[in-house]
């Protein structure tokens, strides 16, 4: 747990490299309605990807049920970067920002996923298991996103 500004903050990231252009990591990214076909960690995403707009988002923790929250989407940076941020109850209680970053890398992509948990309650929620089943879970998307990418970048069916 770090300290940024008087509050305190939990962070969970993962990163992998793929094989294809952002481009196309960010079209993978960015067609919600594919999600069920390949994503074993965000199993919907209802919404367009629109700074100010709300996302009704269906995630499943690896070993949890399903849960469904509604995001407002803070930054489209298209082939770039995607960010929202879910809250509970009022701003600053207990805030987490997700973001998707999509890096150049060579002739391919580095991609960053991360949220960042923020708020009064941070320090009193023990977040020792939901941080590490939502990095697993970050870590199977990532994977997914990793090789549906790299098949549409080398044109074979999805």
């Amino acid at each position: 747990m770090t300290a940024s500004s008087g509050v305190l903050v939990r962070e969970v990231r993962t990163e992998t490299v793929i094989d294809a252009p952002p481009a196309v990591v960010w079209q993978v990214l960015t067609d919600f309605a594919s999600y069920p076909d390949w994503n074993p960690f965000i199993l919907s995403i209802e919404g367009k990807p629109w700074v100010g707009t709300r996302l009704s988002v269906e995630i499943r923790p690896p070993g949890r049920r399903s849960m469904r929250f509604r995001p407002r989407v803070l930054r489209v940076a298209k082939d770039h970067e995607l960010r929202w941020i879910g809250r509970v109850l009022i701003a600053g209680l207990f805030d987490g920002e997700h973001r998707f970053t999509i890096i150049p890398e060579g002739d391919g992509s580095r991609f960053i996923q991360a949220e960042i948990f923020t708020g009064l309650l941070v320090p009193a929620v023990d977040l020792t298991d939901t941080l590490r089943v939502t990095h697993l879970g970050f870590l199977r998307m990532n994977r997914a996103l990793r090789e549906r990418a790299e098949r549409n970048a080398f044109g074979k069916p999805s």
